[in-house]
């Protein structure tokens, strides 16, 4: 069974940058669209990129310019690199996958624990 560990979060000041890094067990990425999500506090949870199994990507408007999604399909690992990071960005980060290999965001499943950022002066 899929299963997903995310890593990487922290505390960072305005302006910097963190790389979240998914890494699955259980079965391969290759099969899958995998998405990153977040959820702030008192929010509900929105996606902010994807990467189909073909390497397409998708990027929420908030995020566009600033956020870099991989796969490394060798390592059965998707790398979310997040830079010019602002207050606004602080939330649980989550992976997730799609079966249908493709970005839309209704379909994703097989949350993993989160990692929480913080961006704070």
């Amino acid at each position: 069974q899929l299963q997903l560990v995310e890593s990487g979060g922290g505390l960072v000041q305005p302006g910097e940058s963190l790389t979240l890094s998914c890494e699955a067990s259980g079965s391969t990425l290759d099969y899958y669209a995998i998405g990153w999500f977040r959820q702030a506090p008192g929010k509900e949870r929105e996606g902010v990129s994807c990467i189909s199994n073909s390497g397409r990507t998708k990027y929420a408007e908030s995020v566009k310019g600033r956020f870099t999604i991989s796969r490394d399909n060798s390592k059965n690992t998707v790398h979310l690199q997040m830079s010019s990071l602002k207050p606004e960005d602080t939330a649980v980060y989550y992976c997730a996958v799609s079966p249908i290999r493709l970005c839309v965001w209704g379909t994703f499943g097989s949350w993993g624990q989160g990692t929480q950022v913080t961006v704070s002066s």
